[in-house]
């Protein structure tokens, strides 16, 4: 092998490698996290966006987690478990994700659940849940089981491995709450493409089937959700924009987030928690025992499920009675309930339905009358009376109830994910989400002599800032090492609840080192500032990307050789220099760049990847460098007053961007256009050779000043995570190896329950079918006998064993019964299979003796496709099959179906595969045969072709002399260079004529199919288009094709017969 080959397979090898690696993860999905529920939805190709049924074929599941005897269970298990042992079923876990354990919301959580054995992390200050005494695990560990249990049901469901995923989160998550999710995934290997917030999400699945309904003009919809533990109220913006897709400009639908309001805890558990408390009173006050129901955490559990169904009943029907059995001291209980009563029990509740959408409103400046439509999201919407308030609030008949509520959320995600993934081109929908809660950035100013340090704060991201976008914040003053302050700010539209139960206000500390040693490694530069590049990504998480001290200097070996080249073109202009007008362009050209294309400073940032981050800042934090700006303006130096000009220029490009609702990967594609469209614009200028225009540039030049270069040296940062420390190396290893392990116990106990369903299915199995007629036929009274009392054996057994039995014993035991009754097996499959087989034999041998006689008659050909040794090889196999299948056949009719039979399906199958080989090898030498092409014509059959120009023209010369084409050979027939490849030449057949050619009448006005044989219309003829006479060439008759097609040989076993073809066309095959 060569070094070429090799180097060939091995690129072969590795794009299979690449292709199939990259075909596996294809597929995506989506977590939509509910407080109650969890949806997940997949798409992969060839199958759209669907939602994933869980194992037992429910589309939806409970955000739920239980423990017993040491496993693991979820779903309908852990809602059994739930009931009788509440304190080891971890459900909503969604309100305490990320939260610190004094945090009011957790202790509202406690208050709620006062069965769970919940703890404090000494070290972060988290929530921890005790399940047994050797059993504890974190909140973070508990939503990783639930992620992982969803990846599961989206694998099963899609059968394949699924990595990447979306996962949709309430949209008042802080960032601590959503990088506690994030880690919960990063701990089952889940990729998180993106943490969408589920009203966004919800508003990209309404938008996406209705993306023709919007335009230029912004329509707004309100969104209204009240799910299991909150409530928000969403107001969107729909309309078109126009974005710039590589080289091509598109118009797409988008989203905007305007307005966002919220409840933490008015939901559905709420209602629910109302009605099982007065339910408890109620068992109470029937005095049927003299224990307390609050006191017994399993029938608090029991009320709490009653609770949940009746409430749904009163949501249709104004009463119902609720009743449960063996409540408490095996005493039951009924109690009938109003639907006025709920009412009444939650009155409170319905005054807040109406908050979220007056924050809202007031946050987008958006009024009711504007709003479209209002759509109705959550299962708290179905309750009659929120419909009434929100009616009567909202002004309107009507609310929109078009989508799917419990899967809406899912829907909308995945199709971002398919977005986001690789392997799908899904139509464009942008999608631009609001940032909730407003981040600054604190620092100390440095102390001089004149005034003492000072607590500087700056708006990094405001409210409803829309994201992902970048930021970047300049530090003008500092010479030092320094330290600044991420932290929440501007609080005050919460409510006095909200802003207790919010947390700490700090984020993260970021400590720069290194900022004195890179001042002290560019003395003889200009310091500019040390930028801090922040970015909000699409999960709404804010990061540092990078710090950088910004320094200038001058270019003086750029002004030296522009200042020398100037003095020589004036000397030579003096002395009449005989340069032309080609030289004088390539002496002004450098000069040129250097104007245009520096390599840095202030003058270039505009189209520099560090300005273009700067301009994505949108005008609502306009003032923020300003601010920053007016602290430096102390000193009045010139740099300033540059940083200030280049700021306000930012600003403007900023608002420019604003205003076109621009996307981030657009606008640097746009930003980038009409720099390109200057430069040519002005290069014919540049290029001028008369007097004037170098007059004019070196006025431009001495204006400008020399060449500013931009020098940027990165500076280290350390950070500190201040609101939720993250956990340690340590502990997140630890973590993954126990879910590792849990996941393997898992795994056992799943294949031990297979095996014991299969053994259990194969006794049930066999004992049923012994009484049916085939296994009667097939056994002895005797031997069933002796079957059933083996499978009544194995079946007490079955029954007697304990958990502790291994998988082992299982397959041991179903293996000894399959030995048992394997010859049983054999003559069942051979009774039932047998006929099929002798059926598809008869099929086979029809088939071959309908070709045989075929070919058989095309031996006297002058040069025939098959010798005669392979006719002779096929009639023989023929012969010996159809003797072997007749003895056989006749020998097993002699035998009785308990007997062991001598004519086997898989001896029948052996048959049809070596007639099949034959065949083939027949049929593929059929299809590459090429006839030799005939150098001469005979006469006659020559005369016959040209019959008809010996009427009109000179049919002597045109008998006498062959015609040519250009290549100079004889006009042979087509079929001599017939390529079997080209399935635009295979014949077809028609009942008229089954081996009809493309000579025969019905197919001579086809087009050519060969490109050569194809005349473009409109091209002149030549001269050989033409006889000797002038008049066209008649086309002459094709000699039948001397090949054939396997779809022919097939439509020839279809039942025609040889001998009713036309004698003609014998020669075709």
């Amino acid at each position: 092998m060569t070094k070429n080959q090799m180097r060939l397979g091995l690129f072969a090898l590795i794009v299979f490698i690449s292709w199939t690696s990259v075909a596996g993860r294809l597929a995506v999905m989506s977590i939509d996290l509910g407080g109650e529920y969890f949806k997940v939805a997949i798409v992969k190709p060839g199958v759209p966006m669907e939602i994933a049924l869980n194992k037992e074929s429910s589309r939806k599941t409970p955000t739920l987690v239980a423990f017993r005897d040491g496993e693991r269970h979820f779903a309908s298990e852990a809602q059994t478990t739930a009931l009788r042992y509440p304190q080891k079923a971890v459900g909503y876990l969604m309100q305490i994700i990320g939260r610190q354990f004094d945090d009011p919301q957790v202790q509202l959580f406690r208050k709620r659940f006062p069965y769970y054995d919940m703890l404090k992390d000494e070290e972060r200050g988290t929530v921890l849940f005790k399940i047994d005494d050797d059993t504890i695990y974190s909140v973070e560990e508990l939503l990783a089981m639930i992620l992982e249990q969803a990846k599961e049901y989206a694998q099963n469901f899609a059968e394949q491995e699924i990595k990447d995923a979306v996962i949709t989160v309430p949209p008042f998550y802080n960032q601590a709450e959503r990088r506690a999710v994030l880690n919960a995934a990063k701990l089952v290997g889940i990729n998180v493409l993106q943490l969408m917030s589920d009203n966004a999400a919800v508003a990209l699945n309404y938008g996406v089937f209705r993306r023709k309904n919007f335009n230029a003009t912004m329509q707004y919809y309100m969104f209204y959700d009240m799910g299991s533990t909150s409530t928000t109220a969403t107001i969107v913006g729909y309309n078109v924009v126009k974005t710039k897709e590589g080289t091509r400009s598109e118009s797409n639908p988008q989203l905007t987030i305007k307005g966002i309001g919220f409840d933490r805890s008015l939901g559905g558990l709420e209602f629910t928690l109302r009605l099982r408390d007065h339910l408890a009173k109620s068992f109470d006050g029937q005095k049927k025992t003299t224990l307390k129901v609050v006191q017994n955490s399993r029938a608090m559990a029991k009320l709490f499920k009653e609770a949940e169904r009746v409430k749904k009943v009163l949501s249709a029907n104004v009463d119902h009675t609720a009743q449960v059995e063996n409540l408490l001291d095996e005493k039951d209980f009924k109690s009938p309930v109003t639907r006025a009563e709920l009412e009444e029990l939650t009155q409170d509740l319905f005054d807040r339905v109406t908050k979220p959408i007056e924050e809202a409103l007031k946050l987008s400046d958006i009024t009711l009358p504007e709003i479209t439509e209002v759509i109705l999201m959550g299962g708290g919407t179905r309750m009659p009376k929120v419909q009434e308030i929100l009616m009567k609030y909202l002004g309107r008949s009507e609310l929109g109830k078009s989508i799917n509520t419990d899967e809406a959320a899912a829907m909308g995600a995945v199709y971002q994910a398919a977005y986001l993934g690789k392997g799908f081109k899904v139509k464009k929908f942008g999608v631009r989400e609001g940032n909730i809660y407003p981040i600054n950035v604190e620092f100390e100013r440095q102390k001089t002599e004149e005034e003492e340090p000072k607590l500087i704060k700056r708006t990094l991201f405001s409210r409803m800032n829309p994201y992902p976008q970048k930021k970047v914040m300049t530090f003008n003053k500092h010479t030092k090492d320094f330290s600044f302050m991420v932290t929440y700010s501007g609080l005050d539209f919460l409510t006095e609840e909200d802003r207790r139960s919010f947390g700490t206000p700090l984020i993260s500390k970021y400590t720069l080192v290194g900022v004195e040693d890179a001042l002290a490694n560019n003395k003889d530069k200009e310091p500019k500032g040390i930028k801090a590049h922040f970015q909000m990504d699409g999960s709404g998480i804010l990061t540092l990307d990078r710090v950088e001290s910004i320094f200038e200097k001058n270019d003086t070996e750029a002004e030296e050789k522009s200042t020398w080249s100037k003095l020589g073109s004036a000397i030579g202009g003096l002395f009449g220099s005989g340069a032309t007008d080609e030289e004088n362009k390539v002496e002004d050209t450098p000069e040129q760049e250097g104007e245009d294309t520096p390599s840095g400073g202030p003058t270039d940032e505009s189209s520099s990847p560090l300005e273009k981050e700067t301009v994505q800042n949108d005008t609502s934090t306009g003032t923020e460098p300003k601010e920053e700006q007016a602290d430096s303006n102390e000193d009045s130096t010139e740099s300033d007053k540059k940083e200030e000009d280049e700021k306000k220029t930012e600003d403007k490009e900023g608002q420019k961007e604003e205003s076109a609702d621009k996307e981030e990967p657009p606008q640097d594609k746009q930003e980038d256009a009409p720099q390109k469209r200057d430069a040519k614009s002005e290069q014919p200028k540049a290029e001028g050779t008369n007097k004037t225009e170098e007059e004019k540039k070196s006025e431009e030049a001495k204006e400008k000043g020399p060449k500013v270069l931009s020098i940027k040296e990165l500076i280290k940062t350390e950070e500190e995570i201040l609101d939720l420390k993250n956990l340690t190396n340590e502990k997140f290893v630890a973590a993954k190896q126990r879910l590792s392990e849990l996941r393997k116990i898992d795994k056992e106990k799943m294949e031990l329950e297979k095996a014991k369903n299969e053994l259990e299915s194969f006794i049930f199995d066999l004992q049923d079918k012994l009484s049916q007629d085939l296994h009667m036929k097939c056994t002895t009274e005797e031997e069933r006998d002796k079957i059933n009392a083996q499978l009544s054996e194995a079946s007490d057994w079955l029954y007697d064993q304990t958990p502790e039995t291994k998988k082992a014993d299982f397959v041991s035991k179903l293996k000894s019964l399959k030995d048992a009754t394997k010859a049983l097996s054999k003559r069942v499959y051979e009774h039932e299979e047998r006929p099929k087989a002798l059926a598809a034999l008869k099929s086979a041998l029809n088939q071959t003796t309908v070709f045989l006689a075929t070919v058989k008659n095309m031996t006297d050909l002058e040069d025939p496709i098959f010798t005669q040794v392979e006719l002779e090889t096929l009639e023989k196999l023929i012969n010996e099959t159809k003797h072997w299948r007749d003895d056989n056949v006749k020998a097993q009719s002699k035998l009785k179906a308990y007997e062991e039979p001598t004519l086997k399906a898989e001896d029948v199958g052996l048959k049809i595969a070596a007639l099949d080989r034959e065949m083939r090898y027949l049929i593929n030498k059929a299809k590459n045969f090429r006839p030799k092409p005939k150098v001469k014509e005979d006469k006659a059959k020559k005369s016959e072709n040209t019959s008809e120009e010996t009427s009109t023209g000179d049919s002597t010369q045109q008998a006498d002399v062959p015609q040519t084409d250009e290549s100079g050979k004889d006009d042979a027939p087509e079929q001599a260079t017939f390529d079997p490849t080209e399935e635009t030449e295979t014949p077809t057949a028609t009942p008229d004529t089954p081996y009809a050619t493309p000579d025969s009448p019905e197919q001579e006005s086809a087009p050519p199919t060969k490109k050569e044989d194809a005349k473009p219309s409109g091209e002149k003829e030549t001269q050989e288009d033409r006889t000797s006479s002038g008049k066209r060439k008649p086309k002459s008759k094709r000699k039948p094709k001397e090949d054939t097609t396997e779809e022919e040989i097939l439509q020839l076993d279809d039942g025609v017969h040889p001998e009713q073809a036309h004698p003609d066309q014998h020669g075709e095959l």
